[in-house]
């Protein structure tokens, strides 16, 4: 934004300097012009004059000496035409079809007394005519040659002066534009931050109160309006937690009287409806559970954003771990459930040299282990893979298994909380274990990707970004 406002106001800056300094050489232009025109009309009326007095007299003698004088003193030619002779001086001649088209306007009394305009690149002199003569007769003519290479040089130097002047107001107003810009948007950037950070993690700083006063009181409005929406989102996150958690007492003195009640039981039918209640109940402890963990997950990776949006100078820096332990620690946990399902399960050889990577490892041991726990449930009798994987820019750990799969629409919504697919209703779950599992990677920095397994199946991808060598070799000197 800051480089499309800058553009706009350098190319009105250079419009305004192109304007400014058109009207300044112009007026040089025409001031240069009225003076060299004044000097030479007054030296032609002078010739035209003492050319009258030689003409009444006959005596040319005079008039040829002072032409002859004025041009060795300026460099410019004079030709005057008498009726009776033609008088030189500094090689005007009428051969020359401007001084000859300036001669024959005078003899018809139409004077040419005005120069045009001077430019600093042009070249060549001008000519100045005039008549002389009675009211009623014209005696002759007079015709000056105007040598304004001077002038000229003059022009140009002023035109040099200008140029450098021009530039320097430029940069001058560009550097104003610069600072009032950044005066300007800091507060525009900043509250865009801060939008971003609010819409990530539900809570921002205040902002500080700079800039125009509509965006220092936009401020204001702003991070009064960001603190009552982060507390009423803190609050409702805190309500669910303390609900989940103050319902588990409960839920389990209930359960442990339905126990003590299924003893006293005497017929089938009685104990079979204990057991329906004990295993709704059980259920109801499961969803608890799920949605404790799925508060503690969203509360990290909130965090997570919240270091995200604040900058890597800010944020607590995960050590870097090999994860392949933490994977074979998992699979060697799965492995009882994973039998009694008829799932093949196996955990590929680790890729060399090492990979580490940054991640919390109890989280990634949660999400391992859930990912393997769907594969095992809703795939059973299926082959299921485990494998630690080095990509371009990035380190995936993959579980996949080639059981019946998910459909690509299910695929987009299978994060999202309480979901499940219609294929499973029979299963016992609570649909929150994706949707933990997606916050946890997003708290880590990477991403969860739920893609189809050809010819059919499912694989769960955790991607996290790669270590760069370098920085890695750094920490661990640090350390």
């Amino acid at each position: 934004m800051r480089l499309r406002v800058l553009g706009i106001l350098s190319l009105l800056s250079v419009l305004m300097v192109i304007a400014v300094s058109s009207a300044i050489l112009t007026s040089a232009s025409r001031e240069l012009t009225q003076e060299v025109q004044i000097n030479r009309v007054s030296a032609l009326n002078r010739f035209a004059q003492v050319a009258y007095d030689s003409a009444l007299s006959g005596d040319t003698q005079q008039l040829q000496r002072e032409m002859d004088r004025y041009s060795a003193l300026y460099g410019e030619g004079v030709l005057i035409r008498l009726q009776q002779d033609t008088l030189r001086s500094g090689g005007l001649s009428e051969d020359q079809s401007e001084v000859r088209d300036a001669v024959s306007r005078a003899s018809l009394n139409l004077n040419d007394t005005t120069l045009p305009a001077l430019e600093p690149f042009g070249a060549g002199p001008e000519v100045l005519s005039r008549s002389f003569g009675t009211s009623s007769q014209v005696l002759g003519e007079a015709v000056l040659e105007v040598d304004l290479d001077g002038a000229r040089q003059k022009l140009r130097e002023r035109w040099l002066f200008v140029g450098i002047g021009a530039v320097a107001l430029w940069a001058i107003l560009l550097f104003a534009a610069a600072r009032v810009s950044a005066w300007v948007l800091r507060p525009v950037h900043r509250l865009n931050s801060a939008v971003t950070e609010l819409e990530a993690t539900g809570r921002t700083a205040r902002l500080p109160e700079d800039g125009p006063p509509e965006l220092r009181e936009l401020s204001r409005s702003f991070t009064a309006m960001a603190q009552t929406v982060s507390a009423s989102i803190e609050s409702q996150r805190q309500l669910i937690a303390d609900t989940s958690h103050e319902l588990r007492n409960p839920i389990g003195a209930l359960r442990l009287r339905t126990d003590l009640l299924q003893l006293e039981l005497n017929t089938e039918k009685q104990r079979t409806a204990a057991a329906g209640v004990i295993k709704e109940l059980e259920r109801v402890e499961d969803i608890l559970d799920g949605v404790l963990r799925l508060a503690a997950a969203e509360h990290r990776a909130s965090e997570g954003a919240a270091h995200s949006s604040i900058g890597a100078a800010s944020r607590r820096i995960q050590d870097p771990i090999d994860p392949f332990p933490l994977l074979q620690e998992e699979v060697d946990r799965a492995r009882p459930a994973a039998q009694l399902a008829g799932v093949k399960l196996e955990l590929q050889d680790p890729p060399q040299p090492p990979i580490q990577l940054r991640c919390n490892p109890s989280e990634l041991t949660h999400m391992v282990g859930e990912l393997l726990g769907n594969a095992i449930k809703y795939a059973p009798g299926a082959h299921v893979s485990v494998v630690l994987r080095r990509q371009a820019a990035s380190v995936a750990v993959e579980v996949s298994d080639d059981g019946p799969g998910l459909p690509a629409d299910e695929r987009a919504v299978a994060t999202t909380r309480f979901w499940r697919s219609p294929q499973h209703r029979d299963i016992a779950g609570n649909g929150l274990g994706m949707t933990i599992v997606d916050r946890l990677a997003g708290a880590n920095g990477g991403r969860l990707d739920l893609e189809e397994r050809l010819p059919h199946g499912l694989t769960a991808r955790l991607e996290f970004p790669s270590l760069d060598p370098s920085n890695t070799a750094k920490e661990s000197a640090d350390g």
